[in-house]
């Protein structure tokens, strides 16, 4: 007999990207990759994960765009309620917990992404949030997230904590950061195809955020 036909439907799905942020002594950076997939097939080249917040905060979130999509425009409907109420834009601090609230509030049916938040202090030095689908965070001296994520923190993990060193090195500047997360998503977008196409570099200061863009591998 004929096996019988099955239909399922997944509300879910992963668009893939990688993203990465790094806290500095009086800035933060993120970077993130503007490729929109799903398995083999590129749906977009030109799709940014990256939205800013404030003039201090820049939030980026890999998995599901459809839901970072919403994710992004009721947190910043959130902050504009926040800023009629209280006369100032909020901290960074103050965001990464409305953050982490509104991800719990959806913990039964949660929101398909996996947030790295990015920004400066009230004290002036930079902060780098790491979240997981359901609102659990903490903040770190620097993180990754998404298809790429694994090969992004080893990395990381040699050049700025400097482990398993053996010989002492300067601690990195801004611009060697920022070069050093450039250069980390060209290596991921070589051996991970879900990122690609280009990449975002933001970087924000007490000047506010400054946004480049460069080229990745497109195939």
């Amino acid at each position: 007999m004929q096996a019988p036909m099955e239909h399922r439907w997944q509300p879910y799905d992963d668009n893939g990207g990688t993203c990465l942020g790094v806290a500095g002594e009086d800035y933060a950076v993120l970077a993130a990759d503007t490729r929109l997939s799903t398995g083999y097939r590129i749906h977009s080249r030109h799709c940014s994960k990256a939205t800013q917040l404030t003039s201090k905060c820049v939030i980026s979130s890999c998995g599901m765009k459809a839901d970072a999509i919403t994710l992004h425009r009721l947190l910043r409907a959130r902050i504009v309620m926040y800023e009629h109420q209280h006369r100032r834009p909020p901290s960074v601090v103050a965001i990464a917990q409305l953050l982490s609230t509104m991800l719990y509030g959806k913990r039964f049916f949660p929101y398909y992404t996996f947030n790295v938040l990015v920004g400066i202090d009230d004290e002036g030095k930079g902060a780098v949030y790491h979240y997981d689908a359901i609102g659990s965070f903490e903040r770190v001296p620097y993180t990754t997230s998404g298809s790429g994520s694994s090969l992004v923190m080893s990395v990381l993990d040699a050049q700025i904590q400097k482990g398993n060193q053996t010989i002492e090195t300067p601690v990195l500047t801004k611009d060697k950061i920022v070069d050093l997360s450039m250069d980390v998503l060209s290596s991921v977008g070589e051996r991970d195809i879900h990122t690609g196409d280009a990449g975002e570099i933001f970087v924000i200061d007490a000047a506010g955020v400054h946004k480049t863009k460069f080229e990745l591998k497109l195939d």
